[in-house]
Order: C-alpha cells, then sequence, then structure tokens
C-alpha cells in the first residue's frame, strides 16, 4: 500500500492515488495540476520514510477539479447580563483536489536543486562581506564650534 501525509494551508492530509480530498483554496484554476512538496511520510511495499521535518525530493502531484465554497457555520458571541449578543456566518473557500502520483523528484529538478545550494555563499561569508563593508564605511565629522571673540 502506498501512501503520503502532505501538508497544506496549516493542515495535514493522508493521501494514496486517486483519492479527492477538499484542501483550502489554491490558488490554481480548475483542470489545471498542482504539486504538493511538502510530504511529511511516505510508505511504499513497507517502507516508511519519516521527514526531519520533510521527506527530500519527494512530491505529490494532482488535479484541481474544482474551486467551491464550503458550508455556511454560525459563529456567534454572547456575554451574560449585558445584553450583548453577535452572529456571524462564515463560508470557507476550499479546493477540490485528485491525487495522481506520489513519488520522487524528477532528476533534473534533484540535480538543479543541490546545484542552487551549493552555488550559495555560506553565512560566513556573509558576516565577512557585511565586516568589511562596515571598515569602508566614511567616518562621520565631528563638529566644531568657533570661539568668537
Amino acid at each position: 500500500m502506498k501512501y503520503a501525509i502532505i501538508r497544506t494551508g496549516g493542515k495535514q492530509y493522508k493521501v494514496n492515488e486517486g483519492d479527492i480530498i477538499t484542501v483550502e483554496r489554491l490558488s490554481v484554476k480548475p483542470n489545471e495540476s498542482v504539486t504538493f512538496s511538502e510530504v511529511l511520510l511516505y510508505t511504499a511495499d513497507g517502507t516508511v520514510k519519516v521527514g526531519n521535518p520533510l521527506v527530500a525530493n519527494m512530491t505529490v502531484s494532482g488535479k484541481v477539479l474544482d474551486n467551491v465554497r464550503g458550508e455556511k457555520i454560525r459563529v456567534s458571541k454572547y456575554k451574560a447580563k449585558v445584553r450583548y449578543r453577535r452572529v456571524h456566518g462564515h463560508r470557507q473557500a476550499l479546493s477540490t483536489v485528485q491525487i495522481e502520483t506520489i513519488g520522487t523528484v524528477g532528476a533534473k529538478k534533484a540535480a538543479a536543486a543541490s546545484e542552487k545550494q551549493s552555488t550559495r555563499p555560506s553565512a560566513s561569508l556573509a558576516v565577512a562581506r557585511r565586516a568589511r563593508q562596515a571598515e569602508k564605511a566614511v567616518p562621520v565629522k565631528k563638529r566644531t564650534t568657533k570661539k568668537t571673540a
């Protein structure tokens, strides 16, 4: 059995290939594909990969079926003995997604990601660069007052 646990919209979902899930509204139009890169756990054929916090080079892709609004809920506030009552309604914006594939990122994407990380300057170089810029800074002239006779 192959499944994954993904994180989107601040929530976690257990998904299998072919599942249809309802998540917080995604900024993708219907019939377009979407990729979830935040995979927290992956299981296939008895092997389990647990992320720390994410599983490396793992994605879940799907297709947005529809953008809908959820059921209306009533939110009420009430304070006793002061005649204070407020009632508001709310409908959450949702997207319906069909999960198509669960798998690893392609070799090209993985190579590009590792290349991006290797070309980024390290934190110690950035600190040294800032120190050199501070040495080059022009000192501020001190004001002197003239004595008038």
